[in-house]
């Protein structure tokens, strides 16, 4: 075998094109060996690819034709690259390395009057993790896009992991954080979305106390707001939260969520005390705030003092306007997160016939001649079932929330009854017992006051139930 050492291989003057082998010859490049392309490679099949450069790019710069670059723009608002010159065949490459496209575009920037699919305009780039092959065609339609990606398909599927919370439950693929006071929700996965990268919620805020002195109205319930299962499925969810379409699931960072749990509002009390039931106090995860629910009105009211307004309304006290009931969903958001609480008795007021608190599935009832108003149904969710979180009925049954407070009642009729969803009853005429409080972690509104109880216990109004936030998500595939 013979060998020629040269140290550079030129055309002969006015030949301009050296032909390296005749037809059928083979040439072998031995391992090891680099080959470097400083000009234009044509005919070797490899339009469209280019050769990475794993200096990454973490500012405005020009790009070279036959190269791919990793671009970060995590540290600044994003930047520019320029392209170059089109010349057909030219390709160049951009990949997301920070995976902050979305928020941080790359821009590209075509050279002169060249142009990117047909257009002489900038474009940035803003899918995250987004790879992209750009070749020049023709001054027509200038840079195409040959070929692109999403790191997101190269993935292995990822779960939501985190911890806290006063329970924590496994059903199965599933982990429920079940909050009845204040905490903090810490997330270290936040899953991807070829696992799950989302949670479920319900979030229950304090019910109202009922309405003091006689025959007080009932305390709103807590506002009850919660997802439609989109992330944890297989459960019964509310249908407030699943129709006409089911609420998102919240998406979760790699971060701590301060939990608020809300408490009850306090009972009315007799004149000359603030007579009118307390608000509720507001519950929170994330994004998602559900409203205290407002106080109940007071009894024989003689000066027609409104009843609370909130995530449910308190009902109107007797002896005042029907209008006097307390709104609901208040702030609003969508889906509402509780009704207005009852009007007095119809068709004139009566002492005796106070409204019952609006609860998350129903307004409160009116006041009656005579009786009082009964409080509105809450609405229910298995986010957490009997198996899994306390007991509520028989093993897997739905577990009710935020029912409205019952009226009490001074003269002769019905009590208002509490709502399904932990809402107290109403003090009942002459009886030595107080009206029943909300029922703890349920959101549920306070029984209104009976008789002006004087120094003694009997007749007192019910405290509204304290709020509760849960979590549900997949944290295993099946």
């Amino acid at each position: 075998m013979s060998e020629i050492k040269v140290n550079k291989i030129s055309p002969r003057t006015a030949c301009g094109t050296t032909t390296l082998g005749d037809s059928g010859d083979t040439f072998t490049i031995p391992s090891g060996v680099t080959i470097t392309n400083n000009g234009t490679a044509n005919g070797f099949g490899a339009t469209g690819a280019v050769n990475w450069q794993t200096t990454v790019k973490t500012t405005t710069f020009t790009a070279v034709a036959g190269e791919g670059y990793f671009v970060d723009t995590s540290s600044g608002s994003g930047f520019n690259v320029n392209l170059p010159a089109g010349v057909a065949g030219a390709v160049v490459g951009f990949k997301d390395y920070a995976g902050t496209f979305p928020s941080k575009n790359l821009t590209l920037v075509p050279n002169g009057s060249d142009k990117i699919g047909g257009d002489a305009t900038n474009v940035p780039l803003t899918q995250e993790g987004l790879a992209v092959t750009l070749v020049f065609i023709d001054s027509t339609k200038g840079w195409l896009v040959t070929d692109s990606g999403l790191q997101s398909e190269a993935q292995a599927a990822k779960y939501v992991a985190a911890t806290g919370g006063n329970a924590v439950i496994t059903c199965g693929n599933h982990k429920i954080h079940v909050f009845t006071g204040p905490g903090t929700f810490c997330v270290s996965c936040s899953g991807n979305p070829q696992g799950v990268d989302t949670v479920d919620y319900l979030v229950v805020a304090g019910g109202g106390g009922g309405g003091g002195t006689e025959g007080g109205a009932g305390g709103g319930a807590g506002g009850f707001r919660a997802s439609g299962g989109t992330a944890s499925g297989n459960y019964t969810v509310s249908p407030l939260s699943s129709s006409p379409a089911p609420v998102a699931a919240l998406p979760v960072s790699v971060q701590g969520y301060s939990i608020a749990v809300g408490a009850g509002g306090t009972a009315g009390s007799s004149p000359p005390s603030a007579i009118v039931g307390g608000n509720g106090v507001n519950s929170t995860f994330s994004t998602i705030t559900s409203a205290g629910g407002g106080g109940g009105g007071p009894g024989d009211n003689c000066n027609s003092t409104p009843a609370g307004s909130g995530g449910s309304g308190g009902g109107a006290g007797s002896n005042s306007p029907s209008s006097s009931f307390g709104a609901g969903n208040t702030p609003p958001v969508s889906p509402a997160q509780g009704n207005p609480g009852g009007g007095v008795s119809s068709p004139t007021p009566n002492a005796n016939g106070s409204g019952g608190g609006g609860g998350a599935g129903a307004t409160g009832g009116d006041g009656k001649s005579p009786g009082g108003g009964d409080g509105g149904i809450g609405s229910y969710s298995a986010i957490t079932t009997s198996t899994c979180y306390g007991t509520s009925g028989p093993v897997g049954s739905v577990r009710y929330y935020a029912g409205g407070g019952g009226s009490g009642l001074y003269g002769p009729g019905p009590i208002g009854a509490g709502g399904a969803g932990g809402g107290g009853d109403g003090a009942r005429n002459q009886s030595p017992s107080a009206a029943g409080s909300g029922t703890t972690n349920t959101g549920g509104g306070g029984g209104g006051a009976g008789p002006n109880p004087g120094s003694s216990p009997n007749g007192l109004a019910g405290t509204g139930g304290s709020g509760i936030v849960i979590i549900r998500y997949q944290f295993q595939g099946s």
